[in-house]
């Protein structure tokens, strides 16, 4: 094991185990992009599945109810089964939706489809920023996360590419095929190590640890090990026989004890706001409805299949260059820079699109709609993608981590089906000019409560991250003498040394 695995560092070991994670999470691009090259050929003259302007929107949008389920159902798998098996639970549906795709005949087998694909999607967004936080080093940690959104993407770009030379059916079963050697990559990853902790698995969870971080990061591993131990002793201090009604009263307790407290509440109220900026902000929408965009900004007197991969390949070369500032700049500076750059790309286009549908423009030139649709996407490449992605993966407690990241993403969910279905409806009605003005002002919103309450995560420990928000755990012998005979019994036992919200 020596010399012949010497050159596999743990580098290349993290590197091999976000492949696994990122893939997943390319499909968040693969799935959205593939509407916008569905959808044209649905509409064509002869068509296999004829459909309207209400049918194509709900195969678009569907994707946000699906991903509300899987918001539900990866957080029970997480904390339950570990991550890797969630992983590898959220890459079934997303092929069998691609081989619906494939033999579907109506539009009936299409939502079918979509729906289990936002199911995958909706447990791998929770799931994807987590895994990785807890599989790479923190120096690493930012770099790796913002890959999430350079594979989203990639896979944006690979389906717009594909969709232009091949028939959608075609296109999804090369998409499938990928999906599957994704499925390989997950088996052959191991489990994560905060999870082995969690549960307990102490000796397994050193190995791994040690296999993905080799032996420069023992301070990491046996302060999570010692917190994880807190905790698990704090919990047995409670688990003493009790009747089934003092279980449940007890239960109850805990939840409503913990709900209030702010390192169970204030990341999810950061992320909650964070999400929703990074849907708001423009993303699923010029994925799924490139060309409209393009058509209703520039006009049809361009080449728009054209204009549509340059985009995408911007938005790679974007993404790229994020990978490397975001190891260099602070989250909260880059936050506030790219989404300022985004309000600006909405109000511009917001008021040269009106200026031009009243004939008010002074002089006018489709170069200047491509610069505008440009400059938003290199502030969705650059920032309103990757950060929610980076921020999520760094910023949940470990005892929350599944509940608080997949209570955050319903509103990911819920956001994604409003701005895609709705889409449509705003074009016809207050134009692009005033769906964008509506957008920038949900942006701006989101944007002012997320640096009123987030704090700097950059190059710090999960563990530091954690205790900022909730300072140190109580030992047991802490926890002891804070225990009273009373119901204080139940109230007390969790790690977490704050006060409950009153």
């Amino acid at each position: 094991m020596g010399k012949s695995e010497s050159w596999i560092t743990p580098f290349k070991k993290q590197c091999f185990v976000t492949l696994g994670v990122c893939l997943n999470m390319a499909a968040h691009g693969l799935v959205m992009g593939f509407a916008a090259i569905l959808l044209p050929q649905l509409r064509l003259p002869g068509s296999l599945i004829p459909i309207d302007d209400s049918s194509g929107s709900w195969i678009a949008a569907i994707l946000g109810f699906a991903l509300v389920v899987g918001n539900f159902i990866v957080p029970t798998i997480m904390a339950k089964f570990g991550r890797r098996t969630a992983n590898l639970a959220s890459l079934v549906p997303m092929i069998i939706g691609w081989f619906l795709i494939i033999i579907a005949n109506n539009i009936t087998i299409l939502l079918v489809a979509r729906f289990l694909q936002g199911l995958a999607m909706g447990m791998s967004a929770s799931l994807g920023p987590v895994l990785i936080g807890e599989y790479t080093s923190p120096k690493n940690r930012g770099a790796f996360l913002a890959v999430i959104s350079l594979t989203i993407a990639t896979g944006v770009l690979f389906v717009h590419s594909l969709g232009s030379y091949f028939s959608w059916q075609k296109t999804a079963l090369i998409i499938a095929i990928l999906v599957f050697i994704d499925l390989l990559i997950v088996i052959y990853s191991p489990e994560s190590p905060s999870w082995l902790a969690d549960q307990g698995k102490y000796d397994e969870c050193r190995k791994v640890f040690k296999w993905l971080r080799g032996d420069e990061e023992n301070d990491e591993l046996e302060k999570m090990i010692d917190s994880s131990k807190i905790v698990r002793e704090a919990k047995e201090l409670t688990n003493v026989s009790q009747s089934f009604s003092k279980t449940v009263r007890s239960n109850l307790a805990y939840v409503n004890v913990t709900i209030r407290k702010k390192e169970f509440y204030k990341p999810i109220i950061i992320m909650i706001h964070i999400y929703t900026l990074g849907q708001w902000a423009g993303a699923n929408i010029l994925a799924a409805y490139t060309m409209d965009i393009f058509s209703h900004v520039i006009g049809d007197g361009t080449n728009i299949s054209l204009m549509v991969i340059t985009l995408d390949t911007q938005r790679i070369i974007s993404n790229s260059i994020a990978v490397y500032v975001i190891k260099k700049v602070k989250r909260r500076t880059m936050l506030l820079a790219t989404v300022s750059i985004n309000l600006f790309a909405f109000l511009a286009t917001a008021c040269y699109t009106y200026f031009k549908s009243q004939n008010m423009l002074p002089f006018d030139h489709p170069a200047i709609g491509i610069a505008l649709i440009h400059i938003h996407m290199l502030s969705i490449a650059t920032g309103t993608v990757p950060l929610p992605f980076i921020i999520a993966g760094e910023l949940f407690p470990l005892e929350y981590r599944s509940l608080a990241g997949g209570l955050s993403v319903l509103f990911l969910s819920s956001n994604l089906f409003i701005t895609v279905k709705t889409v449509p409806v705003l074009f016809k009605t207050v134009g692009i000019h005033g769906a964008y003005v509506l957008y920038a002002g949900v942006v701006g919103y989101c944007l002012v409560v997320a640096m009123l309450l987030l704090p700097e995560t950059k190059d710090r420990t999960l563990q530091e991250i954690e205790e900022d928000f909730r300072g140190k755990p109580l030992s047991p012998e802490e926890l002891k003498s804070t225990q009273s005979l009373t119901s204080m019994r139940y109230l007390n036992t969790d790690r977490r040394c704050s006060s409950p919200v009153v």
